[in-house]
């Protein structure tokens, strides 16, 4: 890995939590962490452009390696120039794997030794996804940051199970390591499993930084467990990683999750939470999740969240809003999308500042305080 081309900078760790801010350097750009990432997992954010996305302040693009190579093809897209030509983005691109289809395809897949036997959900053909195949892949793609192959246990699972998976998924990461083609100008992170085992994750971590990756993600989580063992989860496998490298924390988007992962150390997040909910006409907001369906919002011309800087709240009303949801307009879905991620941008933006004013926990205890994430069994949003 060419330094200069990849790098992560320590700016400022916070006295009153240990919360970190930082600036992750790559060959598209320089972006600020803690940073919530949107997922474009076809080369798009659904119903946002990439213009649109600059608006908002969105740091690094996610991109998925399974439907990618499915469609349009990973050859087509080096043909094209690469991710970034392909979708006229010039912000950095981070790719996954395709582990996570090893657990959203369970139906129809086999793990041995070698990789994993899929059925393309598309057309029923019979698919092999290997180590190597998954960072050639990625390597065609061209992304800034890729991911290591692994499986992405279900929860639960048994000790046996996790502990076979874990081993594999070493001698995985391993083999890609060892076929990473672009490690000049492509950032390879290994991927910590282990389930809620504090001891497979301490495995796990402790022969993944052996292997001298760029940096870390934290995988196995939002597969099920509760918030408390995700949090676990996180408390098992950060305290092994390497503080001067980059930590991602994957799939996890909800505003009590993200806060708590940054107190934590994690310095990146991605999840389809936002843009999904937002299709269903749901909103996050400053005031707590917004189901614009609702009758109650038929005459409300007030903007969806008046705390928000983004162009749905500056230029629509929650009446409109509603109106484009009830007509089921592509335009409702679009703008809602924009909101949601714009908020959870701007959550990691108000976290940055908290932990350069050295008073993050206040932060946090406040913003809980003020959803009522403080209250047991709250369900976050």
């Amino acid at each position: 890995m060419n330094m200069e081309k990849f790098r992560f900078e320590i700016t400022h760790i916070c006295k009153q939590s240990g919360a970190r801010t930082g600036i992750l350097h790559t060959p598209h750009g320089s972006v600020l962490t803690p940073m919530f990432m949107p997922v474009g997992t076809l080369a798009t954010v659904k119903f946002v452009s990439p213009e649109e996305l600059t608006a908002i302040h969105a740091g690094v693009i996610l991109s998925n390696t399974y439907h990618l190579w499915l469609r349009p093809g990973a050859d087509i897209v080096k043909e094209a120039g690469g991710l970034h030509k392909f979708m006229n983005v010039e912000r950095p691109i981070l790719t996954d794997s395709g582990g996570y289809q090893v657990f959203s395809l369970s139906d129809t897949r086999k793990i041995n030794e070698d990789g994993v036997t899929f059925k393309n959900h598309l057309n029923g053909d019979t698919l092999f996804l290997t180590p190597e195949k998954s960072i050639q892949i990625q390597n065609d793609l061209g992304a800034d940051i890729i991911m290591s192959f692994d499986e992405c246990p279900p929860f639960p699972s048994t000790y046996d199970y996790m502990k076979n998976s874990v081993e594999r998924t070493l001698r995985w990461a391993k083999r890609g390591k060892d076929a990473h083609q672009r490690s000049d100008d492509q950032a390879l992170f290994g991927i910590v499993q282990g389930g809620e085992f504090e001891d497979l994750r301490e495995m796990s971590a402790k022969a993944l930084v052996e292997m001298d990756f760029p940096g870390y993600s934290i995988g196995g989580t939002s597969v099920g467990e509760t918030k408390e063992i995700m949090y676990k989860m996180i408390d098992y496998s950060i305290k092994y990683l390497p503080l001067e490298k980059p930590r991602y924390l994957m799939g996890v988007g909800s505003v009590d999750a993200i806060l708590e992962g940054v107190l934590r150390g994690v310095d990146m997040f991605d999840c389809v939470l936002p843009t999904r909910i937002a299709r269903h006409g749901t909103a996050m907001s400053s005031q707590g999740r917004i189901n614009i369906r609702n009758q109650k919002y038929e005459r409300d011309f007030t903007p969806l969240d008046p705390e928000c800087d983004c162009i749905t709240c500056k230029n629509y009303t929650r009446a409109y809003l509603k109106h484009l949801n009830k007509c089921n307009e592509g335009l409702g879905q679009r703008l809602l999308s924009i909101h949601n991620l714009r908020y959870l941008i701007n959550l990691t933006e108000q976290a940055r500042q908290a932990i350069l004013e050295d008073r993050f926990l206040d932060f946090k205890n406040e913003y809980f305080k003020l959803h009522h994430l403080d209250k047991p069994n709250a369900k976050g949003f």
